[in-house]
């Protein structure tokens, strides 16, 4: 056996600082030493000073850790953060920058918007607003939602795989009471497709919802609760078990499913750009995109990706912690496709994203900084939501235009030693 040095160097290390007795010692469960915290859902500036107490006399935080989270504006608030979260202790301040305008030309997003974007990555606001300012030039980027649909997946057990099967033939004949149970627990939440798929004894009903302007994840969460229930009431078929949420659906997750189609929104948004702005403002020739632009899809496809693009994720984290939405929703929404072809006079270049979940009600949109933060978008409230995902994608494609740009010019390295090393 051939032991790889970052290995061999490892264990060097451990030898030298841990004995056999010392990591065994570290290694074996332990009491735990401290009572846990009591969970505080309604927050009030009381509380929120009790928890900081119990942090401090336990020595894990200090009068100045207090200061800076605990500050007067976010405490004064607690009650309106108590609806987003448990054991409030106040707020952690991202830095929040802004690119733009940015020309869309979408079916629900039309016009030059300002983009927030919180992150603590130098040199991404500064790419984004590149390939904002490029896109612009070239007359705005084509955009439009094609498609919604957030899924909740619960999953039945029975005894075999004929059980299994009539179980199916039963909710096909009970399909519309089944939409009466689910969509008597919302006001904006339509379920407009149950899709079967069975393994043998086991049953997944992919379940999904359009869910008006709102991201939707609780709304369908208790939607497909109460459809589950009725099953169970009603059906004659009796499951052995059954979860509501059987690890189908993608739901925070990068999936085959969520790729080919959709566990939110489905956003395509495409620009050309003329070969005359990629010399003067990318830095590089047309002939060189093209080139790295068939790498990058080579080694998307060697390497497994699902689909193929360049960093989706660092534009829409950033989006959706500026403008409230749920963070972790980017492990799936961050999917999908980037293609650049060879247009007469210029470079078309498109993007495809079929996860984009997104609200502009509901979740964190209410909370003070994301709701102004929506608000330089002319996207806060009601009637929103299309619109906020059609920026999100076009959002994406000025990322995917500008990191483009400076692999093919060379500048990649460059631009993060200048933007975030040397600072």
């Amino acid at each position: 056996m051939i032991i790889p040095f970052h290995v061999r160097r490892m264990l060097a290390t451990l030898r030298a600082t841990l004995t056999e007795d010392m990591a065994r010692r570290r290694l074996s469960p332990t009491p735990a030493r401290m009572p846990a915290l009591r969970g505080v859902r309604s927050a009030t500036e009381q509380s929120v000073r009790a928890i900081w107490h119990r942090l401090k006399k336990d020595g894990s935080a200090s009068d100045d850790d207090e200061d800076i989270i605990a500050d007067p504006q976010s405490v004064a608030a607690a009650a309106a953060y108590s609806r987003n979260i448990e054991n409030f202790i106040g707020t952690v301040k991202v830095p929040l920058g802004v690119i733009g305008p940015l020309r869309i030309n979408g079916i629900h997003a039309n016009g030059e918007f300002f983009v927030p974007l919180a992150t603590s990555e130098a040199a991404l606001v500064a790419s984004y607003g590149r390939g904002a300012d490029v896109v612009s030039s070239a007359g705005g980027a084509s955009a439009a939602m094609v498609s919604e649909g957030v899924l909740r997946t619960p999953g039945f057990v029975f005894r075999d795989l004929m059980e299994a099967g009539l179980f199916i033939d039963w909710v096909a004949s009970n399909d519309d009471a089944l939409r009466a149970a689910a969509e008597a627990t919302t006001r904006h939440g339509k379920l407009v497709s149950i899709e079967p798929v069975i393994d043998n004894d086991t049953v997944f009903l992919l379940c999904r919802y359009t869910t008006g302007d709102a991201s939707g994840q609780n709304m369908v969460t208790i939607a497909t609760q109460a459809a589950c229930l009725y099953i169970e009431a009603n059906t004659p078929i009796k499951p052995r078990h059954w979860f509501l949420e059987a690890n189908f659906s993608g739901d925070k997750k990068a999936s085959f499913l969520g790729l080919l189609t959709g566990r939110g929104r489905k956003v395509t948004a495409s620009v050309i750009i003329p070969d005359e702005l990629i010399e003067r403002r990318l830095h590089t020739s047309v002939e060189r995109i093209l080139e790295y632009a068939k790498i990058a899809n080579l080694g998307a496809l060697l390497s497994g990706q699902l689909g193929a693009q360049a960093h989706y994720a660092n534009g829409l984290a950033a989006f959706y912690i500026a403008t409230g939405q749920d963070a972790a929703c980017v492990a799936e929404s961050a999917t999908g496709y980037t293609r650049v072809d060879r247009r007469d006079g210029g470079v078309f270049v498109s993007v495809t994203l079929p996860n984009i979940l997104v609200g502009s009600v509901g979740g964190g949109t209410s909370l003070p900084s994301q709701a102004a933060s929506l608000g330089i978008l002319g996207l806060r409230g009601p009637g929103k939501a299309a619109a906020l995902a059609e920026v999100a994608a076009v959002l994406c494609l000025c990322g995917e235009v500008s990191i483009i740009g400076a692999m093919a010019a060379g500048q990649f390295a460059r631009a993060h030693h200048k933007l975030a090393r040397q600072r």
